[in-house]
């Protein structure tokens, strides 16, 4: 039996390459730190741009990546991020207060400065960007 001699892939395509996706992240970040906290103009650019980020990986715009299986060690970094989401969501029903704040309210002294909102957005942005090329 001969083995081919050549094997042929498919080559991404260029604007999926982290030459040209990593910069646009970042301007698309730099953008969206620009804008004030909570102001309806940053809820409509998140908005925008996770659900553009949603309409490419569910339409296979964008080459998929090979998923790796998780090991039995993933439940000690799920189950933080859990327990941040259920008293986030706890709080915010209750309603934020000094008393009782929300991590989200927590954070905004931090995130007042331009440069940390953007770079939090970056990370925002490349963790939905991953999650669209699975």
């Amino acid at each position: 039996m001969e083995q081919p001699t050549e094997i042929v892939t498919e080559a991404p395509r260029a604007w999926d390459r982290p030459v040209v996706s990593v910069p646009v992240l970042v301007v698309m970040s730099f953008v969206g730190g620009s804008l004030p906290s909570f102001s309806v103009a940053a809820n409509v650019y998140a908005l925008g741009t996770g659900g553009a980020l949603i309409w490419m990986g569910l339409s296979h715009r964008v080459a998929r990546r090979p998923v790796r299986r998780v090991g039995a060690g993933v439940i000690w970094w799920v189950l933080p991020v859990a327990a941040f989401g259920v008293v986030e969501g706890v709080t915010f029903v209750l309603g934020s207060t000094d008393e009782i704040p929300t991590f989200s309210r927590l954070a905004d002294p931090v995130l007042e400065n331009e440069l940390a909102r953007s770079a939090a957005y970056f990370g925002w942005l490349s963790a939905f960007w991953a999650l669209a090329r699975r």
